[in-house]
């Protein structure tokens, strides 16, 4: 959606699409950096964004980057014959709670858009985008537009999701950062789950988790392949995200890389260790909705211990003064102390459930390459790890070898 060539070449292949018999229904994004711009404007007028106030009328700006694509959607749609209509996330209406900038999902209601595809129309719906029940207008947080994507197709019962993004499908790792990474041609949703909140940028993870709780088909394609490629060709292109993992059990123990690097990591030290701790630390940064991801507590010394966790980038500041401002005077801890130079890498595979050794395996290799862990999380399909920064790259490439995933079959 760069540009009106891109929208047009986009109607094409939506038109292929309907003309061959299926009922489509399209969610697009904004624009490309439409939505970057107008948050620019934004900051050019109050500087302090970051604080609650602005949020709502935050919301109703940023909103207005994927109406405009949905409409300009639908007029290149017309332009070639297809009847279209495009309608805007509260004239569904997709409802959500009132998290202005990171609303969650409740209900769609889906009788106004089963009644335009039952008169043979396609449906645009703008993406990343609600309402909620005091009729605010509410978006879903950056990469919104593939959870509606996948909401509107659970909503709908649809036969399949079909993501078009700016890659040919799920990678054993970015090919940017390992040349030798491979296409894969099927991923469990479990897979991608673990990827997708490991820091895979291919699928927003809210739209993987939808996906995954209302079994939606979903597929990974590449929007940059020619709009008139045959149909059958390209229902079988890009990566199918499935439900079958009986085959893939005892094949690739690992099947992908996946890293992030907008971790940061706050430690409170010299915490009294005492029942309730994790909850006084964490409870205050729950309720500014800042999520956590990787905690870890030390062994008790003297009756104190240290409590570290990772948020994103975003949120370092504002969890900063949280702690310092009201957690800390409560706990009689010693210190707040945060690092953002920091990163996350992770290997995932469901293969792992049935290998032992593969956490050590890991952990060797980071070690012959002289790179200190700082935390480590596992679950029966991932190990993760935060590391520093600087030494992201290289430890993608070198576990990526490790695990012999330059010889995946794509």
């Amino acid at each position: 959606m760069g540009s009106p060539e891109r929208i047009s070449n986009v109607a094409k292949r939506v038109a292929k699409w309907h003309r061959a018999g299926h009922q489509m229904v399209v969610v697009p994004s904004a624009m490309s950096g439409e939505t970057n711009r107008l948050l620019g404007l934004a900051k050019e007028l109050a500087p302090n964004l970051i604080s609650d106030a602005y949020h709502r009328e935050l919301d109703m700006l940023a909103s207005t980057g994927e109406q405009a694509s949905s409409a300009l959607l639908a007029i290149a749609l017309q332009a070639q014959g297809i009847d279209a209509i495009s309608y805007a996330g509260w004239q569904v209406p997709i409802k959500t709670n009132s998290a202005f900038t990171k609303a969650r999902i409740e209900s769609i209601d889906d009788k106004r858009v089963m009644a335009d595809l039952n008169q043979g129309r396609v449906v645009i719906i703008t993406g990343f985008q609600g309402v909620d029940e005091m009729g605010n207008i509410t978006t879903l947080g950056r990469g919104g537009s593939d959870t509606s994507a996948v909401a509107v197709a659970a909503a709908l019962k649809a036969k399949e999701c079909l993501i078009y993004t700016d890659v040919d499908g799920v990678y054993t790792t970015d090919p940017r950062i390992v040349p030798l990474a491979k296409r894969l041609m099927t991923v469990s949703f479990e897979e991608m789950l673990e990827m997708a909140s490991m820091g895979s940028k291919v699928l927003q993870i809210r739209s993987v988790e939808f996906a995954g709780k209302y079994k939606v088909p979903l597929r990974v394609l590449s929007s940059f392949t020619d709009w008139d490629i045959d149909l059958e060709e390209e229902a079988r292109s890009g990566t199918l995200i499935s439900f079958e993992e009986d085959e893939k059990m005892e094949q690739a123990i690992v099947s992908g890389i996946a890293f992030n690097r907008d971790e940061a990591k706050i430690s409170v030290l010299g915490v009294p260790d005492k029942p309730g701790i994790a909850y006084q630390i964490l409870g205050a940064v729950a309720q500014a909705n800042i999520e956590v991801d990787m905690i870890i507590q030390n062994i008790s010394k003297d009756g104190k211990t240290d409590f570290s966790f990772t948020v994103h980038r975003n949120d370092y500041a504002k969890t900063l003064d949280i702690l310092k401002s009201k957690v800390l005077p409560e706990l009689g801890a010693t210190e707040v102390v945060g690092d953002t130079q920091t990163c996350k890498v992770s290997i995932v595979g469901i293969g792992m459930r049935s290998h032992v050794g593969i956490a050590s395996k890991m952990f060797q290799t980071l070690s012959q390459e002289g790179i200190n862990i700082q935390m480590i999380s596992t679950s029966e399909i991932k190990t993760s790890v935060v590391i520093d920064e600087k030494y992201m790259e290289l430890a993608v490439r070198a576990l990526h070898k490790t695990f012999d995933l330059d010889q995946v079959q794509a």
